[in-house]
């Protein structure tokens, strides 16, 4: 997902558009990966030196509702990043920086058998480790 389409998805939920709002798009199109509340609090500090954890933890949450962003939970802590708004595809996830890299292999193409009769409404599969960089470091 894009700044451009973000904005839109607050737009269609009657949300009104602040700079605070766009800043924390601006925040998550810019990372690479997935980050922590905490990140995201650091970074908008920097810009609005009066914004309180509440306003980014809500913000954040309200993201999730709509779609905006996923999440998933590193080391205990959830994490959070831009939804990817193309093709279905799954992640390989850093437990270290929480950088990501697609992956186009979807395992329930082979589950599908395994679970007849079975409703799935949704699913996700997520791999944990350690991308090169973090492994050298």
């Amino acid at each position: 997902m894009n700044q451009q389409e973000a904005l839109n998805m607050l737009k269609t939920h009657n949300f009104k558009v602040t700079d605070k709002r766009l800043d924390i798009i601006r925040f998550f199109e810019k990372a690479d990966g997935y980050r922590t509340a905490k990140d995201l609090n650091t970074y908008m500090e920097n810009i609005y030196p009066t914004i309180s954890f509440d306003t980014v933890y809500r913000n954040l949450h309200l993201y999730q509702e709509m779609g905006l962003l996923e999440s998933t939970t590193l080391q205990g802590e959830k994490h959070f990043r831009l939804r990817c708004s193309h093709d279905h595809h799954h992640h390989f996830i850093c437990n270290v920086c929480g950088a990501t890299k697609e992956i186009d292999l979807c395992p329930m193409d082979n589950l599908t058998r395994s679970l007849s009769g079975y409703q799935i409404d949704d699913h996700k599969f997520e791999i944990y480790g350690l991308c090169p960089s973090c492994q050298t470091a």
